[in-house]
């Protein structure tokens, strides 16, 4: 009997541990302050650019009647993801760089994931629906008012809306179902899924297989969009005889395969991977460069290299001096 009872005692303890975890804390790249203050002061330049550089842009499709066209808006639900996405990281990561407490409450972590796994989601879905726009725009002009109306291209940002909520919400669930007893220390600047998986006490194989599974599945469907799309887009352009023509194709073509070969790239790296291979400090920088270096870039490769973007920004720029 006195075993038993030291066997349950220690069973409560242990029970007792798991539901003590309360936050968590993000133990980020370096002890070292000097370091701390400079990668404060870097991405705190980043993500200004960033606000302004997709913010901007939206500003410039809504004021300017020429780029009141597909394209643009869905360029422009492109820079508000982006624009989110970075809110949802950055502002934490830049705190915790000079605090000296790193925490993360569990509710701020799962809302963290959340948000962050459905923007990052529903961005490529939006890419691909970009990719099938840039199409219809290239494959057959004249009757693209027709084919992208607004009964069109409306039901695909919802879509790509709902198909970025719904698996972000089971991640989200799935993650925060497991018991953290192991350690309450994540090796990342923010709460992402597989370090959260590495330093759960719980059988993660059902979670690891989901976000296989999601993942693998969201990927193959949007990238095999945007394949068969550029495969008409690329015979659409063989049948061009005007090179000028060619050239505009091929600027507007090359920005948005440019964007997406980066952020699937990353992507792919960064979850198509069992947790037991997440090297933290490589793995923390690519997801890094997917959430905070990518929504910064994204104004710079969409915006100002086309023709249209650059011709309203000097309007808007004349009228303000």
């Amino acid at each position: 009997m006195e075993g038993l009872s030291s066997e349950v005692n220690m069973y409560s303890m242990k029970l007792k541990n798991v539901t003590e975890v309360t936050m968590f804390i993000l133990t980020g790249f370096t002890g070292d302050f000097k370091l701390q203050v400079f990668l404060f002061l870097l991405f705190l330049a980043i993500y200004c650019f960033t606000l302004v550089g997709n913010l901007g842009l939206v500003l410039l499709v809504i004021k300017d009647s020429r780029l009141h066209n597909p394209m643009y808006y869905f360029l422009s639900v492109l820079s508000v993801l982006d624009a989110c996405c970075s809110t949802v990281v950055t502002p934490k990561m830049l705190v915790n760089f000079l605090a000296e407490n790193k925490s993360i409450s569990i509710s701020g972590c799962a809302a963290q994931m959340l948000l962050l796994a459905t923007f990052g989601t529903t961005e490529c879905f939006l890419l691909a629906a970009m990719a099938y726009d840039r199409y219809v725009a290239i494959y057959n002009p004249l009757l693209y008012s027709v084919s992208i109306s607004p009964r069109v291209y409306v039901p695909l940002m919802v879509a790509s809306s709902v198909g970025g909520i719904l698996p972000a919400t089971v991640h989200t669930v799935s993650t925060f179902s497991l018991s953290f007893c192991r350690s309450y220390e994540i090796k990342h600047v923010f709460c992402d899924i597989p370090p959260l998986l590495v330093i759960s006490c719980s059988d993660t194989h059902t979670n690891q297989l989901l976000l296989l599974y999601f993942v693998g599945f969201i990927e193959i469907i949007t990238i095999l969009i945007i394949i068969i799309s550029y495969c008409f887009i690329l015979l659409a352009i063989l049948k061009m005889r005007s090179s000028k023509g060619r050239q505009k194709v091929f600027s507007t073509c090359g920005s948005h395969l440019t964007g997406v070969t980066i952020y699937h790239g990353t992507i792919l790296f960064s979850y198509m991977r069992p947790s037991s291979s997440y090297a933290s400090d490589h793995d923390m920088i690519v997801s890094i460069f997917y959430t905070i270096v990518i929504p910064m870039l994204n104004p710079v490769i969409y915006g100002l290299r086309n023709k249209d973007v650059k011709q309203a920004m000097k309007k808007i720029l004349r009228e303000i001096g």
